[in-house]
């Protein structure tokens, strides 16, 4: 073999190896990017809906039980509706009648509850925390020891509730109608009290009421 031919076939080996290792390339870079493509992007995390007594508003718009909630949305209930909203296995937010909140959540397990109006309850499930908090800087948030937290809006505050959407709104105070501690606890006093002074008094006249023991 001539050199000559040597050193063609030498170019064309150096040339299909160039081509090849193109080719290599170019196909592992379809390959990642295939890959990328069609990796499975995540879905957003969408909440369910379920009132009780009838339809609640949505983001202005009225919206009733099966109704879906994204995150950022603003949900009010009109008197004598309560609601609660399924966060599936980040937990659960409920809102009793008359009530307002502006709710953001993500897959992460975070859970943020602005209270505008009303009460709240939340009862977080799995990781991240839960936090109800208020336009003017009041703030609560759960932990390892408090996974429910129940609030309600007071002149800026969040004033604890328990567990209980409806029972909080009660002792609240929001319909202005029920009987307070101070009220309860004097007709307990007086309860008391009276049959009390009324036993003095008569031991003191001997026993006899009537006026012939006088």
């Amino acid at each position: 073999m001539t050199t000559q031919r040597r050193k063609g076939f030498k170019a064309i080996a150096v040339f299909l190896a160039f081509a090849m290792a193109q080719v290599y390339i170019q196909l592992s870079f379809a390959e990642a990017t295939s890959s990328a493509s069609t990796a499975a992007v995540p879905q957003q995390f969408i909440a369910r809906l379920t009132t009780t007594g009838g339809a609640i508003t949505v983001n202005g718009a009225s919206a009733a039980s099966g109704a879906s909630l994204l995150t950022g949305a603003t949900i009010e209930t009109p008197a004598g509706v309560s609601a609660t909203i399924d966060l599936g296995a980040l937990g659960t937010v409920e809102l009793p009648p008359d009530s307002a909140i502006q709710l953001d959540f993500a897959d992460s397990g975070e859970v943020r509850v602005k209270l505008i109006r009303g009460c709240v309850v939340i009862k977080k499930n799995g990781p991240g925390e839960a936090e109800a908090y208020t336009a003017e800087g009041a703030s609560e948030k759960t932990n390892s020891n408090r996974k429910g937290m129940g609030f309600c809006y007071l002149n800026g505050a969040l004033s604890p509730q328990g567990t209980s959407p409806l029972a909080g709104a009660a002792a609240g105070g929001g319909g202005g109608g029920g009987i307070g501690g101070g009220v309860t606890a004097a007709i307990v006093v007086s309860a008391i009290a009276v049959p009390v002074v009324l036993w003095a008094a008569l031991r003191g006249r001997g026993g006899n009421p009537s006026p012939s023991g006088l």
